[in-house]
């Protein structure tokens, strides 16, 4: 089996002092650390998804802006692959789907940012591709959200989308069961 990373959107806008902070991205940012350090470790193809939005009314990801950069602490090195996205799947529009058949590649982990959306599209998406999905948990963080009245913390929002991804989309574990021995 071929496998590759996929960060998606793991840029400043969500965390602190962005347009649009997630619940504790810090955290999740330096899980996707390791996982990047271990996929740059044995060689296996990394890919970096950014999104720059298109609608001139968003409030973050607007192109030109220090918010649309990728954070530091996961940022692409020389000879890493760099995609730009326009939409919450990062298949659509985007040339990945081939990028990772030319490559040949079957298992596919994913780690970024946004839980409840970006994150959760593109892992239904390369499931439906047929590509062996994994999503580390703790490589994920997703913001508070509210549904009529009701306000649902970012801890149970990407809780329940890590329950409704596993065993049906993709397999869901922390980093350190990726990343054990």
């Amino acid at each position: 089996m071929i496998r590759a990373l996929l960060l998606v959107d793991i840029q400043l806008d969500y965390f602190p002092g962005g347009a649009f902070p997630l619940v504790d991205p810090q955290a999740a940012a330096a899980s996707a650390r390791s996982v990047l350090d271990a996929f740059r470790a044995t060689g296996d193809l990394v890919v970096h998804v950014f999104h720059v939005a298109t609608d001139p009314t968003a409030t973050f990801f607007r192109p030109e802006t220090p918010g649309v950069g990728f954070h530091p602490l996961v940022a692409p090195i020389e000879g890493e692959t760099v995609i730009q996205k326009r939409e919450p799947n990062s298949f659509i529009g985007t040339g990945l789907r081939e990028l990772l058949a030319d490559a040949g590649v079957t298992e596919l982990v994913i780690v970024g940012m946004m839980s409840s959306m970006c994150i959760d599209s593109t892992t239904r998406a390369a499931h439906e591709f047929g590509f062996d999905v994994t999503v580390v948990s703790d490589a994920c963080a997703a913001p508070d959200l509210t549904f009529g009245d009701i306000i649902i913390p970012g801890a149970t929002v990407h809780a329940s989308f890590m329950a409704a991804l596993d065993g049906s989309f993709a397999t869901v574990i922390p980093s350190t069961g990726l990343l054990k021995p």
